[in-house]
């Protein structure tokens, strides 16, 4: 048996002190019901040893032939899909939204995972770029193999994450003709049925069906998803949506545009922000504050389709030219009142949220290096992506609870072996930390990762977080062995 093995050997016939162990893993994959009782076996043992080495390969974790070629057959199995996977997390993230009991933000996105493989084809394709023309002056194309995921994750206002709700996976051979057809008519006369774009209403759709309470979400994309429908979609399923805005849709009487609407409206409200540029040097940044509530009229064709919308478009742009960076110009639309300048920031601070899903995103390729993957074939690398999501979710989830819920029980967060360790580990330092609240377990976890907590520090972030994560389960191992070696 190798040393990874014993801990999971360990963890499974019930350690007295590792009993809480499997609580969060539990919690994750509890609805996760597969068409064979085997294949929850599978998966189950497939994820703890992926949980237990965050980033590794296959082969690593799973540290033998018999369990890699397992591994390996459950992610090619035909009757496996993503939905599989996250079925179980799904509902967690509906019982985390239900006890949050207050506004929740649905961030959507969509990001792609880029691999190299020879045969293209078995995996898909995510765009052509064009590096040269050749003799004939046709232009050559360079092929990027990959897949993509659309994504959507439920916040609460405060940042924590609840989890995913909703999720997509996708290769360009699926809509292979659509820029064809595009060519032939009107853009905006192609159904959106036949277009990538219908990946916004199915999250909405779905993410909102999960959580059985759509008056409580706030649905936000950035300016791809500023599309009529969605409005509509959102309207249908009694949901709100925050957008920001990049079309001039026609308003009012059909005879001017919204942007001729929002010209003349006056500022109403400035706001003083701190704002970090791509190096992170932080400025100062006024912006000026317009709202208005508009009759906004469907596309021009598509009246009979879509009813005209009452909605509230929000402007907020910075006085003045900054240096070193681009001026913030800020055009939202939405379905939300919006009374006061107050509400506004509060509208504008919601949208602000939305890269923490381009965080969690970056946690998948840099954290769990889905981009790694020797998988052959789009739907292997879809499952083990899926599996990923539930691990990087984890470690967005602790990073972000340190900052949101710091006085929360650290029973929350790590089992009763984990503290343990981790208040041996804190021995001998010079700072005393309260520790009752999960926050100082947590500052203590991303030591282990290479944080130093100087007094002037930032909290930790996610990167030290799945480094501490993996020395803890690194050291936890060692104890179980030792223990062992000592009852002996």
């Amino acid at each position: 048996m190798t040393k990874r093995q014993e801990l999971h050997h360990s963890r499974t016939v019930g350690h007295a002190t590792t009993s809480q162990t499997k609580t969060w893993i539990d919690r994750e994959l509890a609805g996760s019901e597969f068409k064979d009782a085997r294949l929850n076996k599978r998966f189950r043992k497939l994820f703890e040893q992926l949980s237990d080495g965050t980033g590794e390969s296959i082969p690593l974790v799973c540290q033998d032939w018999a369990n890699t070629k397992a591994a390996y057959r459950f992610l090619s199995n035909h009757r496996v899909t993503e939905g599989d996977i996250l079925a179980g997390h799904f509902q967690s993230t509906r019982d985390r939204f239900a006890a949050a009991d207050d506004t929740v933000l649905i961030l959507h996105d969509t990001t792609e995972f880029n691999y190299h493989r020879e045969d293209i084809q078995s995996v898909g394709i995510v765009k052509r770029t064009p590096v040269r023309k050749r003799l004939n002056g046709s232009p050559q194309h360079y092929v990027v193999c990959g897949i993509l995921m659309h994504s959507s994750l439920a916040v609460t206002i405060g940042g924590l994450p609840l989890g995913l709700a909703a999720m997509k996976f996708w290769t360009r051979k699926k809509f292979k003709g659509c820029n064809a057809l595009k060519k032939k008519i009107n853009p905006t006369r192609v159904p959106i049925e036949k277009k990538e774009s219908i990946r916004w209403l199915e999250n909405l759709r779905q993410s909102t069906a999960l959580l059985h309470a759509p008056q409580r979400c706030v649905h936000i994309g950035d300016r791809e998803s500023d599309i009529y429908k969605l409005f509509c979609t959102a309207q249908t399923e009694s949901t709100r949506f925050l957008v920001r805005t990049c079309v001039d849709r026609l308003a009012g009487d059909g005879q001017h545009t919204i942007a001729d609407e929002m010209s003349e409206v006056r500022v109403k409200g400035l706001q003083r922000i701190d704002v970090r540029d791509k190096k992170g040097h932080l400025s100062k940044a006024i912006l000026e504050i317009k709202y208005r509530r508009i009759r906004v009229l469907p596309p021009i064709g598509k009246h009979k389709q879509y009813p005209e919308l009452v909605l509230t478009v929000i402007h907020a742009q910075e006085r003045g030219t900054p240096q070193g960076r681009e001026k913030i110009d800020w055009k939202l639309i939405t379905n939300l009142p919006v009374n006061s300048p107050e509400e506004a920031m509060e509208k504008l601070r919601w949208y602000s949220m939305r890269w923490k899903i381009e965080t969690l995103h970056k946690i998948l390729k840099s954290g769990c290096k889905a981009e790694e993957s020797r998988l052959r074939t789009a739907a292997r690398l879809a499952n083990l992506i899926a599996v990923f999501c539930i691990l990087s979710w984890r470690i967005f989830w602790l990073t972000m609870m340190n900052r949101a819920l710091s006085d929360a029980s650290p029973a929350l967060a790590f089992t009763a072996l984990e503290i343990r360790l981790l208040d041996h580990l804190a021995k001998g330092q010079k700072e005393r930390v309260q520790k009752t609240s999960v926050s100082s377990y947590l500052v203590q976890l991303a030591r282990l990762g290479g944080y130093l907590a100087r007094a002037g520090d930032s909290p930790p972030g996610n990167k030290v977080i799945w480094k501490g994560l993996s020395r803890l389960t690194d050291i936890e191992l060692g104890f179980l062995i030792g223990a062992k070696l000592v009852g002996n």
